[in-house]
């Protein structure tokens, strides 16, 4: 019995040992911009990764019932998308994303995620990491051999997966620079917003795919070069300390100022404190260029189809319209 005893106790501890850690990505915020890095990243360790599922009523609604009722959409669905995931693995990653260069911060939410999760009362194991562009780059390094000890204490493994999830991330950005779909359609309309509005199809209520059986261009943030705009917001009055906002209105002015696109749809949350001061700049800079049409579509949790599809094809019959009476004149 002794030895039976025994034999179970190594074989449970080898089933331990071989299995491998479970890391959860909630599929929301800023996964649309560095999933890949932190995919990467976990996978070269050692662990699993695993990502929740699409947005659907059922995420959404754990977010809503769990969030603070005033804050912004997006985080009730970062909400929804973390509980998800706690019976699926060990840890969930919610990154402490501070400031991604070092003249600006982000967004006040993305910087308390951690904490507002870890106060739930069901709240999964968090793993974090605090990513402050502003500390030098020893301390990142740090940071990360520190987030690593869970899965993996080797230095040079940690080092070589921040080099794999580094070439992964400049992978998918190049990917990204490409216009998500061209059309024989000769209009052109540029969408700008948070990436976690724009492509989340639950949320966003799959406007772009309705767009695309439209067949017209479509032009993204993500086709605007960072150099582009620098230029753009470096002549404002005063600098915009909000990094992801500032790449909103740099892509919104440089549209507005080349006419590269027919029209502009600026897509944002709402409660969302930045978007809402950004959206005042954009529309004053917009009514500097009337030749090129600009509307903002406001989405939270209780936006109506029929309204926002009604807005959307009179926003691009319009378009057309004005297109081709410019075209016979």
């Amino acid at each position: 019995m002794a030895s039976q005893s025994l034999f179970l106790k190594l074989k449970s501890g080898y089933k331990k040992l071989m299995s491998r850690m479970k890391i959860g990505i909630p599929r929301a915020l800023l996964y649309y911009k560095q999933f890949p890095f932190w995919q990467c990243f976990f996978k070269t360790l050692g662990a699993e990764v695993i990502v929740s599922g699409e947005t659907n009523a059922q995420i959404l609604n754990a977010g809503i019932e769990a969030a603070p009722s005033e804050i912004c959409l997006p985080v009730k669905v970062f909400y929804g998308h973390t509980l998800s995931l706690s019976k699926k693995c060990d840890y969930v990653f919610i990154p402490r994303v501070v400031s991604v260069e070092k003249e600006a911060y982000t967004c006040p939410k993305f910087m308390g995620l951690p904490d507002m999760l870890k106060a739930l009362p069901n709240a999964p194991a968090i793993l974090s990491i605090d990513i402050n562009a502003k500390k030098k780059r020893r301390y990142y390094y740090q940071s990360l051999l520190k987030l690593a000890t869970v899965i993996n204490k080797n230095p040079a493994t940690v080092l070589k997966a921040y080099k794999a999830a580094q070439k992964s991330l400049e992978n998918f950005q190049q990917k990204q620079s490409v216009p998500p779909f061209e059309a024989h359609n000769d209009l052109k309309i540029g969408i700008v917003g948070h990436p976690y509005n724009i492509y989340d199809p639950y949320i966003s209520l799959d406007f772009l795919s309705r767009l695309k059986r439209q067949k017209i261009n479509i032009q993204t943030l993500e086709n605007v070069s960072a150099g582009c705009v620098e230029a753009q917001t470096g002549a404002l009055a005063k600098p915009i300390f909000w990094t992801y906002e500032k790449e909103v209105v740099g892509t919104v002015m440089h549209w507005l100022r080349s006419k590269t696109v027919d029209g502009i749809i600026y897509l944002l949350a709402f409660a969302c404190g930045p978007d809402s001061m950004m959206q005042v700049l954009i529309e004053e800079e917009a009514r500097k260029h009337p030749e090129v049409p600009l509307m903002s579509m406001v989405i939270d949790e209780h936006s109506g189809e029929a309204g926002f599809l009604t807005r959307l094809e009179a926003f691009t019959d319009m378009l057309e319209l004005k297109k081709a009476k410019m075209a016979s004149s």
